[in-house]
């Protein structure tokens, strides 16, 4: 397969949900993906792809779950168990340590900031897309959290929005190994452009890794 032309203009990285509740052994969520992402190696993965990104002046779009608040779920008709179980445990609380950006992942220079998502995906109901256009991208390039469910869903809606699409397999993680080879080797070949590793996606981005 030839390299992917990743011109540092029209590329653009998404960081979907890089909070602490997700990647750090504290985490209100470690518990559940804690195992995969030892395994996989996601935290330092993510990290040295954010690094790459940055050294190449590519933008770097902040793809934020919502940050949970007291009374948020009232009154809904449908929420989904895990908008539920995000009630019940207080996941990625406003104001809270495990709703904030793990500090491997800091918003600076060439960092946009999207509105948060109530669900999955990081182009519902936000402003993803017109921030993607409004900058010039075409391609994104997408990590974080978790591979099956909110890096799927994100990484989805921009190939049929016309964007090309890079899933890097090794910076991001799921409960279980067979999430992640659904998410991966099953359902990422149905929508995504590219699916790489980080050590290859350096290499393609030209940054010794």
């Amino acid at each position: 397969m030839t390299a992917v032309p990743y011109e540092p203009g029209s590329t653009a990285e998404l960081l979907v949900g890089p909070y602490y509740d997700f990647l750090s052994e504290n985490g209100k969520l470690w518990p559940m993906v804690g195992q995969v992402a030892a395994a996989t190696g996601t935290v330092a993965n993510m990290r040295a792809v954010v690094a790459a990104a940055r050294e190449a002046k590519m933008k770097i779009f902040f793809v934020p779950h919502h940050r949970w608040a007291s009374g948020d779920f009232d009154g809904w008709r449908f929420p989904t168990p895990s908008q539920q179980g995000a009630g019940r445990y207080q996941v990625f609380g406003k104001d809270t340590w495990g709703g904030s950006f793990h500090q491997d992942f800091p918003v600076c220079d060439r960092g946009v900031v999207v509105a948060e998502r109530w669900a999955q995906s990081g182009f519902s109901g936000t402003d993803l897309d017109q921030q993607l256009r409004q900058h010039g991208t075409d391609h994104v390039i997408v990590i974080g959290m978790m591979a099956n469910t909110c890096v799927e869903s994100t990484a989805r809606y921009p190939m049929e929005l016309g964007y090309h699409v890079t899933l890097v397999t090794d910076a991001t993680a799921a409960a279980s190994a067979d999430a992640m080879r659904a998410a991966h080797a099953v359902n990422g070949p149905t929508y995504a452009h590219e699916i790489t590793d980080t050590r290859s996606l350096l290499a393609d981005l030209a940054v010794p890794g």
